[in-house]
């Protein structure tokens, strides 16, 4: 027993000067990737309670309240919402307490910088509390959930758009012949993939002797609307180019083919599954590997690429300063050194930083549970069923709307401006 104390001791001392060196070690640069960090963290956590929750929770009085015991899947939804709500409510308090932080001699600033072993202890402070919960307060999570997630796949079609026309700028402002045949290159490449991939997916997703009309539907609709957005974006009236064309049509073959591999394994026109009982654990880390470089890559590129999501700045004179004679030299060092305490804008909007990672983290949660739809036919399966594979089909639907949007807006609407 004494042992056991003592080990237990030595851990608990081990961890706590391992977060301290790590949380010393966060300069102002890697805050964001520490935020990173901690949100992956949380993801591991959720994944591995997904997998030992049932023993566990079993025996917890308060959450085991039914007369007769759940299923082993409703355990495992338990257990990923409780650490989903945890690691939301950390990230919604920062992002409140981040509101109108527009310059860096804000106090406020710092904590946003610092404070990690604070951050860290209260992190999983709220991460533990929330198994003390009722049922009934990760029931109305997991609703509230469904929209938060809507919310955080919208953000990311936003961002991709934003990076598609960035791209694009970019090279057309070069301004030189290889840049063009770059363009020209690039836009070919990815729709000949687009188109490709639709060609897989109708062998994959329509076998013979099975009527697959709902696969075959979401599959020429995908080849419509790439088609189409190639035909908007070269129409002489829209200023549009065919490089964001062609990678939308890409992530909208994507779109459709992660939307079709959701169906249940059972399905007869899921090809994918037809001779596989299961999902093996490499195909169950990859998954959740490209959730946590989604998530993260939509939060660091929200926070801190987008124009849109800035904070707004001090204006900034354009005139010339006069040169300083012999007699004024007194006065310029201290003009120098009001320079120097002068108040620098932050580079971006903390606040909504944070919330794309409270949103991320409902996100994934319904990742790990399949949307909390019982209607998975396997525990051991993530991001499976009917419910994921409409919410896929309807972000492409919603990413073709608001891409033709883009290029229509400016032509419909000629009055307004749009930058």
């Amino acid at each position: 027993m004494w042992a056991a104390s003592c080990l237990a001791s030595c851990c608990a001392a081990s961890t706590c000067g391992l977060c301290s060196s790590v949380a010393s070690g966060i300069s102002r640069r890697s805050a964001r990737l520490a935020y990173c960090g901690l949100f992956g963290l949380s993801l591991i956590i959720a994944c591995i309670l997904r997998e030992v929750a049932y023993p566990l929770l079993e025996k917890i009085p308060w959450i085991n309240t039914f007369s007769q015991t759940p299923s082993k899947e409703w355990f495992q939804t338990a257990a990923v919402l409780r650490v989903s709500l945890g690691n939301f409510l950390f990230f919604t308090i920062l992002a409140l307490i981040m509101i109108g932080v527009k310059d860096q001699n804000d106090k406020r600033d710092s904590w946003h910088h610092g404070g990690w072993i604070a951050k860290m202890i209260v992190w999983a402070l709220l991460t533990v509390l929330m198994f003390f919960l009722p049922n009934v307060v990760i029931t109305i999570y997991a609703t509230l959930s469904k929209f938060g997630s809507g919310l955080f796949l919208l953000v990311q079609v936003i961002i991709l758009l934003d990076f598609t026309h960035s791209w694009n700028d970019a090279w057309v402002e070069k301004d030189e012949q290889k840049w063009y045949i770059a363009l020209l290159s690039v836009s070919g490449v990815c729709y000949i993939a687009a188109f490709t991939l639709s060609g897989v997916l109708f062998i994959w997703f329509n076998p013979s002797g099975h009527d697959c009309g709902l696969n075959v539907f979401f599959l020429v609709m995908s080849m419509i609307l790439a088609f189409g957005f190639g035909v908007i974006a070269l129409h002489p009236q829209v200023n549009g180019s065919l490089l964001p064309a062609s990678v939308i049509s890409v992530y909208c073959a994507y779109l459709c083919y992660c939307a079709l591999s959701c169906e249940p394994t059972d399905y007869a026109c899921n090809g994918l599954h037809k001779h596989s009982k299961g999902v093996s654990t490499s195909t169950l880390f990859l998954g959740m590997t490209t959730t946590v470089l989604s998530v993260v890559y939509s939060a660091v590129r929200a926070g801190s690429s987008t124009t849109f999501l800035s904070p707004p700045t001090s204006p900034k004179s354009g005139a010339k300063k006069p040169l300083l004679d012999s007699n004024e030299l007194e006065a310029g060092k201290e003009q120098k050194k009001e320079k120097e305490t002068e108040a620098r804008p932050v580079t971006y909007s903390y606040t909504f930083f944070l919330m794309i990672f409270a949103l991320a983290s409902m996100y994934s949660a319904m990742l790990f549970t399949g949307w909390t739809s019982t209607s998975s036919d396997s525990s051991d399966l993530i991001d499976v069923g009917w419910t994921s594979v409409w919410v896929r089909i309807c972000t492409e639907w919603v990413t073709a709307g608001l891409y033709i949007w883009t290029l229509l807006a400016p032509v419909l609407l000629p009055d307004r401006e749009f930058s």
